[in-house]
């Protein structure tokens, strides 16, 4: 009867998370969304929050994220990112598209544009995650993401790893 009843409670949990994010991530919502992440070179072009220190330089991010929903499921995304990397500010924008699958996988592919000074680098981004809705209109985010740089002369690809928080209007 015990597990009768815990099969039942996670059946109801599992459709009231599917109802939440359904409705959030519907034509004509607008999601807003920052991310905490791990920093990336500094022409990596983040739209990420991180903060770390290398030889005794710290190197910090800010930025966030926000798209309209232009059809069940599909946003089209825009963001910016501010950074210091030293003597290096680093100013980062990204334009893209995301899909919830199931509207609860979040899949997505982006143009990123990076620029410190008189030198810059633009990525093809894609990245994958998993919408944990914790209220119809709040989502956690786990997700990895690969910038695949379009120059590879001036910085590497590489893998991102990113908590993110979107709220849906």
């Amino acid at each position: 009867m015990k597990k009768l009843f815990l099969v039942g409670a996670l059946a109801l949990f599992g459709a009231m998370n599917a109802q939440k994010s359904s409705e959030a991530t519907s034509k004509g919502k607008w999601v807003i969304e920052t991310n905490a992440g791990s920093p990336l070179h500094y022409l990596g072009g983040s739209t990420a929050f991180s903060l770390t220190s290398v030889d005794g330089e710290t190197i910090w991010n800010v930025g966030a994220e926000g798209g309209y929903f232009v059809a069940d499921n599909l946003a089209v995304k825009a963001g910016l990112g501010l950074g210091d990397f030293g003597e290096d500010n680093l100013t980062t924008y990204r334009v893209g598209v995301q899909y919830y699958v199931n509207s609860k996988f979040p899949l997505a592919a982006d143009f990123t544009g990076a620029s410190t000074g008189d030198e810059s680098i633009n990525y093809f981004g894609v990245e994958g995650g998993y919408a944990w809705f914790v209220a119809p209109n709040v989502a956690l985010t786990p997700k990895l993401r690969y910038n695949i740089t379009l120059d590879d002369q001036k910085a590497p690809s590489s893998f991102q790893g990113l908590i993110g928080f979107s709220l849906f209007f």
